[in-house]
Parts: structure tokens; C-alpha cells; sequence
């Protein structure tokens, strides 16, 4: 039996707040940690029967990229979902919602430039 490993480090600065991120996989094409800006980690809990989530993010990720950092997460799990279930009809939700959310964000660029 295969066994793969994801390790996560996070640097915090003085108000515990996450300085720096980075992540290294068995499975990784690339050898070595890389730096990333967010980490977003979702665990079912089956004893609790819940979701469990740890959201971080650096100081330098953008508004901007966390709104689509955000929107790309809804998109694969709209994929994941399908393909795990074979529910079109959530997963075709899934992806409205992303098209509406991608509007709104070009929508909101426009209107700061």
C-alpha cells in the first residue's frame, strides 16, 4: 500500500498572523517546499458529522486574489462533485454561481479602475 504525505509550514509574525506559507507533497512534481499565499483545508469530522476548516492567508495575497482563490475552490469542488456523485444538478448550481460570483468580481474591478 502507497502512502503519500502534504505538510504545511506557516510562518506567524508577532500577532500570530500568518507571515509566510509554504507546502511540500510526496506526490509533487516539483522537489521542495513551495511558497503559496493561501491554504484553504477542509476535513470531514465523522464523529461529529461536520465540517472542519483552517483558512489562512498572507498579508500580500490581494483582495482580488482571494476572491478568486475562493471562486476556483467552488469550481472544483462543483467538478468533484459530479464526478464523485453524479449529481448534475448540484453541480450545475455549483457553477451558476461561480459564472454570477466572476461577474460580480469583474464587475467590482471595473468600477475601482
Amino acid at each position: 500500500m502507497k502512502t503519500s504525505e502534504i505538510k504545511f509550514k506557516v510562518t506567524l509574525d508577532e500577532k500570530n498572523l500568518p507571515k509566510n506559507i509554504e507546502w511540500d507533497a510526496t506526490d509533487k512534481e516539483a522537489d521542495g517546499p513551495e511558497t503559496t499565499k493561501s491554504i484553504s483545508l477542509n476535513v470531514w469530522d465523522n464523529l461529529n458529522n461536520n465540517t472542519l476548516r483552517i483558512d489562512l492567508w498572507t498579508q500580500d495575497l490581494s483582495v482580488v486574489e482571494m476572491k478568486r482563490f475562493y471562486i476556483d475552490i467552488l469550481g472544483g469542488m462543483s467538478q468533484t462533485i459530479l464526478s464523485s456523485t453524479g449529481d448534475e444538478y448540484m453541480s450545475e448550481e455549483m457553477k451558476a454561481l461561480c459564472d454570477r460570483l466572476v461577474e460580480h468580481v469583474n464587475e467590482e474591478n471595473k468600477r475601482q479602475k
